[in-house]
């Protein structure tokens, strides 16, 4: 029951930091905003040279651009605090419509990713570290190193030269084939669709995760306990799979869920690349043409998706870590 508790009172205080930190990132968002030199409404207007200066002043008081900063702040924040995310400029949908359709579509690549990157990073950190200063170590290290160092869109670039002009294996980008209806979309043309993007967040997250599990596998081969199963005849597989791969597995998942913040940039990079129809392409559209009511709206569900997975990662120690679980008592 106290462990329960203790939880809960976790949970609470994490979701009270949520909201003051939801406050600070609109406040400086907005700001940020007002500072740029876009004009929202010759952004709304686009290369239309018939448009009157009259009309600019009617586009301007119908989306509210003519008050004074403070005042569209403080109602466009009594609308939220109400659950109104507002209308979008460039979309003319209101911005939950937007974010739902594209975050759905980027959840779907995240979520590739994310599974794809870790999996492969803890296999191939596992392999390097208890292989320390042999060829393949070095091998997957100057492998990581290189990936850390490479931009996201030359990945994406790289690839669709490879797969999509060379081979022709894939489609070059878009969520679905041009000119078909989504009733006739399959999912086989789907999963096309997604593969060259969700590779390109893969192969880039894989650094991070085999980095960080290849240092824990050096530092738990090191340790007193491994040293004293060896003494007593173990093999080295069943030291690997016995108590390696055990230790090492919970600061893999925790690492997994804290790179969401990094999976969401590099899903930014990678949808402009292949010009996919997600939350990544909608935050850049709505940056370049001063749709302050769908960035807003992104900057808010971005930040809940990424302090969800620091969340998660800190109720995963809470509940599996009896070190953290006896914190409290210690």
């Amino acid at each position: 029951m106290k462990n329960k508790k203790e939880i809960l009172g976790f949970i609470l205080k994490k979701f009270f930091k949520l909201i003051t930190l939801l406050i600070a990132l609109c406040i400086v968002t907005f700001i940020l905003l007002e500072k740029s030199p876009l004009d929202p409404v010759q952004a709304y207007v686009g290369a239309d040279l018939t448009v009157t200066q009259e009309q600019r002043e009617n586009i301007a008081e119908y989306w509210g651009l003519n008050k004074p900063p403070l005042e569209r702040f403080s109602s466009w924040f009594r609308a939220i605090a109400k659950g109104d995310l507002g209308r979008s400029m460039i979309y003319r949908r209101d911005v939950v419509d937007v974010i739902s359709e594209r975050f759905m579509a980027s959840l779907a690549l995240m979520l590739v990713a994310w599974v794809v990157s870790g999996v492969l990073g803890f296999i191939l950190g596992i392999v390097s570290g208890i292989n320390e200063g042999k060829f393949i170590d070095k091998f997957i290290r100057g492998y990581c190193y290189v990936l850390i160092s490479t931009p996201t869109f030359w990945i994406g670039i790289l690839l669709i030269i490879i797969f999509s002009v060379k081979l022709k294996l894939f489609p070059t980008g878009l969520g679905v084939p041009i000119g078909v209806l989504s009733d006739e979309v399959t999912i086989s043309s789907l999963i096309k669709h997604l593969t060259l993007p969700a590779l390109t967040l893969s192969i880039l997250g894989v650094a991070n995760i085999c980095l960080h599990t290849r240092e824990k596998v050096i530092e738990i081969l090191s340790s007193d306990y491994i040293l004293f199963a060896k003494a007593r005849g173990e093999s080295k597989k069943s030291i690997v799979f016995n108590h390696v791969i055990k230790n090492v597995a919970l600061p893999a998942i925790t690492l997994q869920f804290l790179s969401f913040s990094e999976l969401f940039a590099g899903t930014v990079f990678a949808e402009q690349v292949f010009s996919y129809p997600g939350l990544g392409q909608a935050t850049v559209s709505a940056g370049l043409k001063g749709d302050l009511p769908l960035l807003m709206g992104i900057v808010i569900i971005s930040l809940i998706f990424v302090y969800t997975g620091n969340l998660i990662a800190d109720l995963i120690y809470m509940l599996i870590d009896p070190r953290v679980k006896g914190g409290s008592k210690a």
